[in-house]
């Protein structure tokens, strides 16, 4: 057993870039799991830095100056988040307290369907079970608007935080986008000169991190976009904010598209009932999901979609469960460094021993 260690070792690590590449991610990954929670303003400015990297890039290669240009491309971004802030939330919020309000009768009304389907189908479902099944639905639902209701209390201490965050992140994304180079030449230095591995990991997480960002922030808006436009059109009440909970759903891949449908049937069910109406609803949901999958993601995720879907869910239930949204966000990223980690690293012949 000795040996059979030894000689596993010898083959992994007997490459000093190897170590070099185990030692960077052990840190890492130690700094932020330990510390994330401090150094949260810094990682919020990292992700949104990487997503305006491309157009400061490319102002700088028309010949503007890069601090010029990281201070207009910011500029029109604090001026869309604004507008978004004032303009969609207001909207978003008056909708959720709506929905909220009927929801009890929406879940009550669910519930009066279920129920009748003993007397249907009396020999495929005992009425006492399902009966026993809904009052525990009852139950674990009154618990969870109690956990809300305490969440939400609890939160406004965070408010204080929140006005931090607001100063400190556009900061910290200017001097990442203006400084990029200088930035990443001093953070070398603390890193061995053995480094070549690294950074060819590196390089190409880099690239795919980028482009992940950018296109996840695309296929928010188009699909969202797409399903408020859909849902309008077919007069369902809460388009604005079922819309915006679809186009939210897409950053937990799989798990996200299948909870967040639970709203939009419930609320077209309210409405409509059985009807060809709420046929045609779930039809073009349906269709809007089937799009995403086969066309969007293919497209923007080109590199991505080679990772196997349980790779992908196993991912989001790990690093979820370590990182909460953001490990969740960066699910497919960090699925992919691991693959990028594993097709990297030194392979040598086992070493057997002699004596």
């Amino acid at each position: 057993m000795f040996n059979l260690v030894r000689n596993w070792y010898r083959e992994k690590f007997s490459d000093p870039q190897a170590v070099t590449l185990a030692v960077i991610l052990l840190v890492g990954f130690a700094v932020i799991y330990f510390y994330g929670s401090l150094i949260m303003p810094l990682l919020v400015a990292v992700v949104f830095a990487y997503m305006l990297e491309s157009p400061v890039g490319w102002m700088t290669r028309q010949g503007i100056p890069r601090t010029l240009s990281a201070s207009l491309v910011l500029v029109l971004f604090a001026g869309l988040m604004l507008v978004a802030t004032f303009g969609l939330l207001p909207a978003l919020w008056r909708q959720g307290v709506a929905l909220a309000t009927e929801l009890p009768s929406m879940v009550s009304q669910w519930q009066n369907l279920i129920m009748t389907l003993p007397e249907q189908y009396p020999t495929l479902i005992d009425e006492h079970q399902l009966a026993s099944l809904m009052a525990n639905f009852n139950n674990s639902l009154l618990s969870t608007g109690q956990n809300l209701v305490s969440q939400s209390l609890s939160s406004l201490v965070d408010l204080v935080a929140l006005m931090v965050y607001a100063i400190l992140v556009p900061l910290l994304m200017f001097f990442f986008l203006k400084d990029k180079d200088e930035l990443m030449s001093s953070f070398g230095r603390f890193i061995p000169d053995n480094r070549d591995l690294a950074k060819q990991v590196w390089g190409e997480m880099n690239v795919q991190i980028g482009n992940y960002i950018r296109g996840k922030v695309i296929e928010i808006l188009i699909i969202g976009t797409a399903s408020y436009l859909t849902f309008f059109f077919m007069d369902l009440r809460y388009a604005a904010l079922l819309g915006a909970l679809v186009g939210l759903s897409v950053l937990i891949p799989y798990i996200g598209a299948t909870v967040v449908t639970v709203p939009v049937a419930l609320v077209g069910f309210f409405q409509w009932g059985i009807s060809p109406e709420f046929g045609y609803l779930m039809l073009a949901y349906g269709i809007i999901q089937a799009i995403d999958g086969n066309v969007l993601v293919p497209l923007l995720f080109s590199e991505a979609v080679n990772l196997h879907p349980v790779a992908i869910i196993v991912a989001v239930l790990i690093f979820g469960g370590l990182w909460g949204f953001w490990g969740v966000f960066f699910a497919i990223p960090l699925a992919t460094l691991v693959k990028a980690v594993v097709n990297a690293w030194p392979s040598h012949q086992p070493v057997t021993d002699t004596e």
